[in-house]
């Protein structure tokens, strides 16, 4: 008996820190704080590099494409986070609950992939700058682009599957904000083993091929700048990948955390915190990281901004 057949119409309970009444008010605050930046971050980034003609580059689009899964992926659990703490009754429906757990998964799945087309995007520009042009060409980014995409729903859907046909038996309670995998995992009356590898597999697949993939590329990036006998040179090339390095570590380094262990060996209070971390805080993060150190986003905002002014001098 699976999850469908036992009670589709069945709500889930989000325990959350229901246990810990004195905390729903600041993390209220965290969450209403950081959705309204990760919103307003993100859709700035996206009206930059849309509207700006010299932000019409590889760079730019692969990270509006950033900008917009950011968007969707706090916007899938957020809303809901947020009703559910203002009401004493912390549920969601059997059918909300698979939706947000394949849309959540789906969407990471393919911020891993777009991070590793990013780091791909450096090297070609530090280290085949001459090729640069027919390497990142507009058809092949918009075809990686669209295959990224296919691979991170298809993912999502096949792990999503996994995950809800296990057996529950009445269980009702996720110990979570959200419905996760591994939250929902624990919810099974029957031996998880044989899912969890399964699960473990895919995860490694969607987390360890990226980041060593990214690893390789950044090797090669460091040996080219290496090469490069001017200081400013160096300076400027290591700072152009430096906020892509920062985003790596706080996305991965999460993630990885919570899927490529079992369920049952995390913290269960911890797990909540570090998937608050990469599903809440990282979105926030991003546009920050990029608008701050990236030159051409500061100078496009600038411009952005100024237009409608010049539009009525004129």
């Amino acid at each position: 008996m699976n999850w469908a057949n036992e009670s589709s119409s069945k709500e889930f309970i989000l325990l959350g820190f229901s246990d810990r009444p004195w905390l729903q008010m600041p993390l209220l605050v965290v969450l209403l704080t950081s959705y309204t930046f990760t919103i307003f971050g993100n859709v700035s980034i996206m009206m930059a590099c849309i509207q700006d003609p010299k932000l019409h580059k590889p760079m730019y689009f692969f990270l509006t494409n950033l900008s917009i899964l950011d968007l969707c992926y706090t916007t899938s659990t957020v809303p809901h986070m947020l009703a559910n703490i203002c009401q004493n009754k912390k549920t969601i429906s059997y059918g909300g609950c698979v939706a947000q757990l394949i849309i959540f998964l789906a969407l990471g799945s393919t911020e891993c992939l777009l991070l590793t087309v990013m780091s791909f995007d450096r090297f070609v520009a530090i280290c085949r700058p001459l090729h640069y042009v027919v390497i990142m060409s507009p058809g092949f980014c918009l075809k990686t682009a669209a295959l990224l995409w296919l691979s991170g729903f298809s993912n999502s859907v096949l792990q999503s599957s996994l995950t809800i046909s296990l057996p529950r038996c009445g269980h009702r309670e996720v110990d979570h904000f959200f419905c996760e995998v591994p939250a929902l995992l624990k919810l099974s009356c029957a031996d998880t083993k044989p899912i969890e590898a399964e699960l473990l597999f895919f995860s490694g697949l969607m987390l360890l091929i990226p980041v060593t993939l990214i690893l390789i590329s950044y090797g090669f990036i460091v040996q080219a700048v290496l090469r490069i006998r001017s200081a400013e040179g160096q300076r400027k090339a290591f700072g152009t990948c430096g906020s892509h390095m920062v985003v790596l570590s706080l996305f991965f380094g999460t993630a990885i955390y919570i899927y490529l262990q079992p369920p049952s060996s995390t913290s269960e209070d911890w797990g909540k915190m570090v998937s608050l971390f990469y599903g809440i805080i990282t979105p926030m993060l991003n546009p920050l990281i990029y608008s701050l150190r990236n030159k051409d986003i500061k100078a496009s905002f600038k411009r952005v901004l100024s237009r409608p002014f010049f539009v009525r001098n004129k």
